[in-house]
């Protein structure tokens, strides 16, 4: 799966496309009040990615199990320090809606928790690359 996102800014216009294998999307976000640059920051997006990952990897993951899950809502929180700094202190939480028992919601959550890309990803540490 080859996922994408671009961002185009300039003054008063900020346009964001994601693609995930050719499947283009556009995300409305505002520019910062002085023009330039999005009004959502970095870290902002970053643990939305974390939230947003989790709450689908909720859904499909209780489907496997035939587990139906009627409401998933995720608070994903993380520190960030000075210029430059990188985040620390990621933590999430969430609250599952089902009939299911609080054994399997928990099961649930443990496995999902284990197998979440984007927790993986960080977890694992990766390189960031500029390409010039």
């Amino acid at each position: 799966m080859k996922i994408s996102a671009n961002v185009k800014s300039e003054f008063e216009k900020h346009q964001i496309e994601v693609e995930t294998n050719g499947s283009v999307k556009r995300i409305d976000i505002a520019p910062k009040p002085t023009g330039y640059g999005s009004s959502v920051n970095g870290g902002e997006m970053l643990v939305l990615a974390l939230a947003t990952c989790f709450c689908n990897d909720i859904y499909r993951e209780a489907t496997k199990r035939n587990v139906i899950v009627t409401g998933v809502e995720v608070t994903c929180t993380a520190e960030f320090g000075s210029d430059g700094e990188p985040g620390a202190n990621f933590q999430y939480k969430t609250k599952i809606t089902s009939e299911a028992s609080d054994e399997e919601i928990a099961e649930l959550i443990r496995h999902t928790d284990e197998i979440a890309e984007i927790h993986n990803t960080l977890r694992k540490g990766v390189s960031v690359n500029l390409i010039t």
